[in-house]
Parts: C-alpha cells; sequence; structure tokens
C-alpha cells in the first residue's frame, strides 16, 4: 500500500499537522486560558479568536547535544561562559536595587517566560465546548421521507468521477489484464518452446521456414501482450450512494429569561452572557436545534433572537406565566413524539407570592413529563428564595432530567455551563 502525505504548506507557512499536535500536546493549559477569556469577555466578541499564553517552562522538552570535550577547568556552578581567573565586572543597577536589570518598573511589556500564540475563531470554540453534549438527545419516530441519509450501497458501473472506487476499479483491471494476457502468454510459451526445439536441432534437419514462421508468430503474440490496456472503462467501478430515511434527531431548546425589575443590569448581562454561550453551543454541535426565546416579567413574550438580547423591558415577577407559554407552545408546534424537548431558564430567583408552587405544579404534572432537560440558573449572591426551593422538590422528583445551579458572579458562568451540560456517561 501506499501512503501520500500533503507537506504543502498552508496560507501562514506553518504546518496544520504539527499546529493540531501542538495543540492536542498541550490541551491542558490551553483550555485553562481558554476558560479564563470566556469570563472576561462582553458578549458582543464571544466568538472571536483568542492569544493564549503558555509557560515556557512547561513546552521545554529534552534535547542531545554534544558536550565541549577535552578536560576544562570552569566557574561552577553551570557557568560555561568564564573560566577560573577570568575578572568579572560589578553589574551595573539603576537606583538603590542590587539587580542588574536596567531602567525602573514598567506596567507594559510582555515577560519572556511565556509562549504566546493566537487560536483562531474555530479552534477557539472548539476548547469551549469541548466535552458538552446536549443530555439525553433521541432519535425519534420517522416523521416523513424528506429526511434521509446517502448510504452506501455496493459499487456500480456507472457514476461520477467523484465516487470512483479507486481500490475496486484497479482489482478488475488486474483480473482482466490476468484474463486477457493467460492465453496469449500460453500461445507465446509453446511458440518459444518450439523455436528453441527447432533452433536445438542438427543444422541439416532445420527447416529455415519453420523458423522464420515462429519467430513471426513469436513477434506477433509480443505485440498483442503489449497492446492489453492497463486499464479500461470496463474496469471502472463506482461508488453506490442510495437515500436512506432516517430517524429525526431533532430538538428544540427554550431560552426562557426573567427581566422583572428585580433583575439588574449586572443580572441581565449576566443571564445574556450564559444564554449567548448555550447559543453558540447549540449552533456549533448540533444541525436541527431550533431555538425559542421567551421573556417575562408578569407577562411572557415570545420574541426573536433580537428583542431577547437586546431589548429593555421591566415590571414585576410572575414566572408561571413563562411556563404556561412554553406548554402552550409544545402543545402547538413540537409533539414530544418527534421533538427532543428542552428548557433554559435565568432567574435571580424572586417570583410573585404563592406563585412558585404553581410553577413546581406546572413542571411537575405537565412539562417534565415531556421534556429532555430542564436547567434553571439562578443569578444572586444571596440566599436561595421560594423559587429555588420549590424547584428542589422537581429536581429531587426527576434527579437525571432537572439540574438548577447558582450564579454569583461572571467569573462562575463558564464552570457553570460546563457542569450543566457535560457528557453523561452512557448506561
Amino acid at each position: 500500500m501506499t501512503y501520500f502525505i500533503d507537506r504543502r504548506a498552508n496560507a501562514k507557512h506553518k504546518s496544520a499537522v504539527n499546529r493540531q499536535r501542538f495543540l492536542d500536546r498541550y490541551r491542558t493549559h490551553i483550555k485553562r486560558s481558554v476558560e479564563e477569556a470566556v469570563n472576561r469577555r462582553s458578549i458582543t466578541d464571544m466568538e472571536r479568536g483568542e492569544k493564549v499564553s503558555i509557560p515556557a517552562r512547561d513546552i521545554s522538552e529534552p534535547v542531545f547535544q554534544h558536550g565541549p570535550g577535552g578536560k576544562r577547568t570552569i566557574v561552577s556552578p553551570g557557568n560555561k561562559e568564564f573560566v577560573e581567573g577570568d575578572r568579572l565586572r560589578r553589574p551595573g543597577g539603576g537606583g538603590g536595587g542590587d539587580g542588574a536589570g536596567e531602567g525602573g518598573a514598567s506596567n507594559q511589556g510582555e515577560g519572556t517566560d511565556e509562549f504566546a500564540f493566537t487560536l483562531s475563531r474555530e479552534e477557539f470554540l472548539d476548547f469551549v465546548f469541548d466535552g458538552l453534549e446536549l443530555p439525553h438527545l433521541e432519535r425519534k419516530a420517522l416523521v416523513d421521507l424528506d429526511e434521509v441519509r446517502p448510504v452506501r450501497a455496493g459499487v456500480s458501473r456507472d457514476g461520477v468521477p467523484a465516487r470512483m472506487n479507486i481500490v475496486r476499479s484497479m482489482r478488475e483491471a488486474y483480473a482482466r489484464r490476468i484474463a486477457m494476457r493467460a492465453p496469449i502468454r500460453r500461445a507465446l510459451r509453446e511458440a518459444r518452446e518450439a523455436l528453441d526445439l527447432e533452433e536445438g536441432k542438427d543444422p541439416v534437419l532445420r527447416n529455415p521456414a519453420r523458423i522464420a514462421e515462429l519467430k513471426a508468430e513469436i513477434e506477433r503474440l509480443e505485440k498483442r501482450l503489449e497492446a492489453v490496456p492497463f486499464i479500461d472503462t470496463y474496469d471502472l467501478r463506482y461508488n453506490n450512494l442510495i437515500n436512506q430515511p432516517q430517524p429525526s434527531s431533532k430538538a428544540v431548546m427554550f431560552c426562557v429569561m426573567d427581566v422583572s425589575g428585580s433583575m439588574t443590569q449586572a443580572h441581565k448581562d449576566i443571564a445574556k452572557r450564559f444564554f449567548l454561550l448555550l447559543y453558540l453551543f447549540l449552533e456549533r454541535n448540533y444541525e436541527k436545534v431550533e431555538l425559542v426565546f421567551v421573556r417575562h416579567h408578569t407577562a411572557a413574550k415570545e420574541v426573536d433572537e433580537e428583542e431577547f438580547f437586546y431589548s429593555r423591558e421591566t415590571g414585576g415577577t410572575i414566572v408561571s406565566s413563562a411556563l404556561s407559554l412554553v406548554d402552550e407552545i409544545i402543545t402547538d408546534r413540537y409533539p414530544p413524539g418527534q421533538w427532543n424537548l428542552y428548557v433554559a431558564q435565568a432567574s435571580d430567583g424572586d417570583n410573585w407570592d404563592d406563585d412558585s408552587i404553581t410553577c413546581r405544579e406546572q413542571l411537575m404534572k405537565s412539562l417534565m413529563p415531556r421534556l429532555q432537560y430542564y436547567t434553571y440558573v439562578e443569578i444572586t449572591p444571596h440566599a436561595h428564595q421560594a423559587l429555588w426551593e420549590e424547584y428542589e422538590t422537581v429536581a429531587d422528583e426527576f434527579p437525571d432530567r432537572f439540574a438548577m445551579r447558582q450564579i454569583v458572579e461572571a467569573g462562575d458562568i463558564y464552570p457553570v455551563f460546563r457542569e450543566l451540560f457535560k457528557r453523561r456517561t452512557a448506561h
């Protein structure tokens, strides 16, 4: 078997293979830098690339070097620049310090003890969403025949060059050459044996006409043998693809955000960053995931992406209005038998009196039996309120499909997000 390796440099004259090896080797250090970058970014530049740094001591590798050889006397320890008897100049230190540096302290510039490089947008998002998935994603029943996937179905004699099966084509050509050359080789061997027999006779008994006839026959058979083509259109085989209906893996994510008066601007910014991270995760990792954005205060409203992230609205707080709207949308547009249903809710936990009990009842009786996964994020530095206590009852009833976490500051967003959507072990 022959292997072809593409050694062409990429656009920046760097080897993409070597770069990928570097990213794999120092994945732990890069992921740490990426987590720090996610925590300090604003919601408007979450998906751009990032310049990351790795301690230089962590990328050093052992190397072999040739020693100077011979017998030498040097100043120890580790000093290869001076020998015994040299006079050393006193280091010139500025100000009252005793160091050998030049100038005073500065708040600018980069140290030489770190190796810095830039991750592209794709590489950055790969590290951000590494090891994450939508929990309990299932293949639903076959809805229609439009959802198909091309699958291999053997080989055929007709097709386009892009689908040519090189191995099968060469195998057919080899078999054809063997079949076509076998009788020619047999006749050629017999003719050569007859010629050797005729030429081996006594010169008196040789038949010159027979010898000339055998030589002509051998020349004709050799030309026929060379005329057998190496490959012919008859030999070509193509990969045959057919469209096979596939079970649906469609999913819908309901993003529910509290925009009531109790949610300060800082709380809303944290909620928006959480949902933007969720939006990028779904957009990058899944093809058939729809997003439904719901904002609520005393009343809930389905909005588009622009209004969800950038509209300014305030009011009281009735969380059950959002849950009721989600329930209605599921009933009208997303049958559970055909869709994987997910809900992500962000709130400060403040709710109208006795409405938290209503929320618990709605979740237990109507929503949770139909949902794949429900996440609740409470953005508050204070003690939990009644909504959290009622949701704890739901979490006890559905431990695998209901998750709730608290976010105190922006630095908690990414760790909480990874914990909520980390890859589960298959049972």
